[in-house]
């Protein structure tokens, strides 16, 4: 008995920020973004739930939402780059005598075009989490539907 009390507050605590980088719903931090949790099929890359299937946020907050989400995208890939080109400095160093400079662009061009699925989930996360807060009570579920939702336009772009 004692130790099922224990599982269920374990349960209930916050959980991590991390969860947004595993494209959880910023809401609960429980649920699937995303309908297919591999980035990599490439076809349903960034086909999303309409709704989070654990606390039922909407996740398509109206019609061009995720637009923005290239402004996260793009600050993601900047910091990433400056994280290999330290890297690349400390490990490899840079000369202006050989070209490690052009093998460090041809490297880190290569590792963003393999990263890039699951970096334009995480940027949709992110852009979603700055509009929607983690809350306690996720259980309830959310308050309002967003009226600026416009079905017939949702694909259209």
């Amino acid at each position: 008995m004692e130790h099922s009390n224990n599982i269920e507050t374990t349960a209930d605590k916050k959980p991590n920020v991390l969860n947004l980088l595993a494209c959880k719903c910023p809401r609960c931090r429980r649920g699937d973004m995303f309908a297919n949790k591999n980035p990599y099929r490439l076809k349903e890359t960034m086909k999303m739930n309409k709704v989070c299937p654990v606390c039922g946020q909407p996740l398509n907050i109206e019609v061009g939402f995720y637009f923005g989400s290239s402004y996260v995208s793009y600050a993601l890939t900047i910091a990433l780059s400056v994280t290999t080109f330290v890297a690349w400095w400390v490990l490899l160093g840079f000369s202006v005598d050989d070209d490690r400079i052009f093998y460090w662009l041809a490297a880190n061009a290569a590792l963003l075009v393999l990263l890039q699925p699951y970096l334009m989930r995480v940027a949709r996360t992110g852009w979603l989490a700055f509009f929607v807060r983690y809350s306690r009570n996720w259980k309830t579920p959310p308050k309002e539907k967003y009226e600026r939702v416009n079905e017939a336009l949702e694909n259209s772009w």
